[in-house]
């Protein structure tokens, strides 16, 4: 049975990984399951930078192949902004909610049909050093005027 190491503190995307994997050979490990403490700093340019940073400094302490993931919002009339820094739009410490009223606030004189946005999400698959793959998935949509 081949081992895979996540790279996450989400339990619900980690029960999800698990179950889809279920019927593989393939045990899905959480950093729980290995006592693995880690604190990645995401200051890549890009969520593929990321990614693959997180991917590859968590298969340095483990030895173990690894999934990693990042998100970013990407909104167009804003020239993708927030992008990469999504999760720390309004600041460092900024929470969901501060993230959320400030692209409220910059959005409030756009029209609605100006608004359109788009998630994505790069997934990395670390197999070891010289071999990764890199996945990426897109959710496009609008931001509404209100939380």
């Amino acid at each position: 049975m081949k081992n895979l190491l996540l790279a996450t503190n989400n339990k619900h995307k980690i029960e999800e990984i698990k179950n889809l994997l279920s019927d593989t050979e393939t045990k899905v490990l959480s950093l729980d399951d290995i006592n693995l403490k880690v604190d990645i700093k995401e200051d890549g340019n890009t969520i593929e930078e990321n990614a693959i940073k997180k991917a590859e400094e968590i298969y340095k302490v483990s030895g173990i192949p690894v999934i990693s993931d990042d998100t970013g919002l990407f909104v167009d009339v804003l020239n993708g902004t927030p992008g990469v820094h999504s999760s720390r739009y309004a600041g460092e410490n900024a929470t969901y909610d501060d993230n959320c009223r400030k692209l409220l606030e910059e959005l409030k004189h756009i029209p609605e049909n100006l608004r359109k946005a788009k998630f994505i999400t790069v997934v990395c698959y670390y197999e070891n050093i010289n071999v990764y793959f890199l996945f990426e998935g897109i959710c496009r949509g609008k931001i509404i005027t209100e939380k």
